[in-house]
């Protein structure tokens, strides 16, 4: 790579024949810095975080497995039992005879919490009856969705599909939030999703009924990916390169508080309608922070929007208190951009099959190329299986019988590290290899939690704890990760769609872990190892991006020069280390 200017004597990126655009445009972020219009971005994120979390793991303590007995109706067949004459009250050790039996009764067949037993008027047998009445134990919650809707026996299923229906709204909305992100920008999906969630969020605390709160939980899922995952392409498309890593993480770190903070919530309160409203009223704060920030420069510049591009970083070189280059020559990098870009304006059209087939041709640009071929297939396989690992090893709590709001604020505990060790590995180990490790690490200590003995249960959870941690870095890894390999012009899109494997993954760790749970609960642990073992050797033909300028058009993304180990292939001197 030649040198691109002089000292003292800045070349013109119109006329310097070895000007790189995309270079230059991450030198003006450079050259921004990290100030007020930055933080601002930041701090909106981070208090937007916690507000997503409160619904995305709801089903953890708003619809618990809870223990319940049959309500036996009036016709169930209850037999007199009288004490003997040598009993005392309250012994707890009397043999009891049953009086008013035949000896035609079956003496085998007994109730169950989900069954109770009627005598046959012809045969005088007992039979079973299925339940359709419960008494819940309200020791730990005083109400849950479990126990209002009675989502046990024949309706467990439901259960696990209350946590998977926000998944599946998820996995719609990634679907399309990344096409709606690339096509009319970060800034107002964030806008319309992160009002829309607000809305939804606290009416659905007061729902009437089963139908309606899937149904909100739903279209809570679909606001999700416009709201969370948009915003945090908004901050890493405004930060400078050496900046990008550190908030990153600093959005996940939010995350992780918000799982401890919310376990203290649903300890305090027991109600899950009262506990829902509670922790979803604080969205209403992210209004007001939305008028704090701007449209993605990065994003405007690619779709041709220049002059508006241009007034954004005007304002944001206010607010930093920093100078720019011309506006010539800042209007002449935004001009390459748009020029390198493979998504052009289409005419408009009125037939729905002309508009539909120019999404599906800007979808299968994710496909159109080797790399980005390679970098879609490897992302959704990672982000499925690590969604999954993430959100089965939070719900595992019953799994390993350990007291619910203790596993959680641990589990949340057990992302700090996660994270802060995260920083330094990720930026001086390099991404790719740091994303490996915390597969492996991962599927190392799942695969050994089988082989401990019961009596050592706390070693057992000590090995589940580590797992969630390397989980946790394993996704936030990846997460900066992702967002390094895809190019500015598709990186919603390629995000929303590695999200939506990711979604995937958790829609099915739910059935997972109730179809095991009570029988072999071991067999969690040997399905999500395996899979970090998969996801871990996946990751194997990818670049590392931590010495690589960041990407903005599928045909910038063919001429960067991507070994496998970036430092013999770029000019540390010429690239800013992130």
């Amino acid at each position: 790579m030649t040198d691109q200017s002089k000292p003292g004597k800045p070349s013109s990126p119109a006329t310097d024949p070895t000007h790189n655009m995309n270079e230059d445009f991450d030198s003006i972020l450079t050259k921004l810095g990290t100030g007020k219009w930055n933080i601002f971005f930041l701090i909106t994120m981070c208090f937007w975080y916690p507000q997503v979390v409160y619904h995305t793991i709801a089903g953890v303590f708003l619809a618990p497995p809870v223990d319940h007995t049959c309500r036996r109706p009036p016709h169930a067949y209850t037999p007199t039992i009288v004490l003997p004459p040598e009993a005392t009250h309250a012994t707890g050790n009397t043999t009891y005879s049953i009086l008013n039996t035949t000896s035609s009764l079956s003496t085998t067949i007994q109730e169950d919490s989900c069954h109770f037993l009627v005598e046959n008027i012809t045969t005088g047998r007992l039979v079973k009856e299925p339940c359709t009445e419960w008494d819940f134990d309200n020791t730990t919650s005083l109400s849950t969705v479990t126990s209002e809707f009675q989502l046990v026996c024949d309706k467990k299923y439901l259960r696990a599909t209350y946590q998977s229906m926000y998944m599946f709204g998820m996995l719609a909305g990634s679907c399309f939030n990344g096409y709606l992100g690339d096509k009319y920008g970060r800034y107002s999906l964030l806008c319309i999703s992160s009002v829309i969630y607000c809305v939804i969020a606290i009416g659905s605390a007061w729902l009437p009924s089963l139908s309606w709160l899937f149904t909100a939980r739903f279209l809570l899922g679909t606001m999700h990916p416009a709201s969370l995952l948009i915003g945090y392409i908004l901050v890493q498309e405004i930060m400078e390169p050496k900046m990008r890593i550190i908030t990153g993480i600093v959005q996940f770190i939010t995350w992780t508080f918000a799982t401890m903070l919310y376990s203290g919530w649903a300890y305090l309160i027991r109600e899950w309608r009262w506990l829902q409203t509670f922790v979803s009223l604080p969205a209403l704060i992210m209004i007001p922070l939305l008028f704090t920030i701007d449209e993605s420069p990065r994003w405007l510049a690619v779709v041709g929007q220049h002059q508006r591009a241009l007034k954004v970083l005007r304002r944001a070189a206010k607010l930093n208190k920093v100078t720019l280059p011309p506006d010539q020559n800042l209007l002449a990098i935004m001009k390459t951009v748009q020029e390198q870009t493979t998504i052009k304006e289409k005419k408009v059209s009125k037939s729905v099959m002309d508009k539909l087939r120019n999404v599906i041709d800007e979808v299968l640009l994710l496909f159109s190329g080797h790399k980005i071929r390679l970098i879609s297939f490897v992302m959704c396989l990672d982000f499925c299986i690590v969604g999954m690992l993430f959100f089965g090893l939070t719900m595992g709590a019953n799994a390993l019988g350990v007291d619910l709001f203790v596993f959680v604020t641990i589990s949340g505990t057990m992302e700090i590290p996660a994270s802060t060790i995260l920083l330094p590995i990720a930026k001086w180990f390099g991404r790719k290899r740091t994303a490996i490790l915390s597969y492996f690490i991962t599927a190392v200590v799942l695969l050994t939690q089988p082989l401990i003995p019961e009596d050592l249960k706390v070693l057992s959870i000590v090995l589940v704890m580590i797992g969630k941690m390397t989980s946790s870095c394993a996704f936030s890894s990846i997460g900066v990760y992702i967002t390094e390999l895809f190019p500015t012009e598709v990186r919603s899109q390629g995000f929303g769609l590695a999200m939506a494997a990711s979604r995937l993954g958790a829609i099915i760790a739910p059935f997972i872990i109730s179809a095991v749970e009570d029988t072999y609960p071991w067999l969690i642990s040997v399905v999500f190892g395996l899979s970090a073992l998969v996801a871990c050797i996946a990751l194997i033909p990818l670049w590392e991006t931590g010495n690589i300028r960041l990407p903005d058009t599928l045909a910038d993304l063919d001429t960067l020069h991507t070994g496998t180990d970036s430092k013999t292939n770029i000019q540390p001197d010429k690239v800013t280390r992130c």
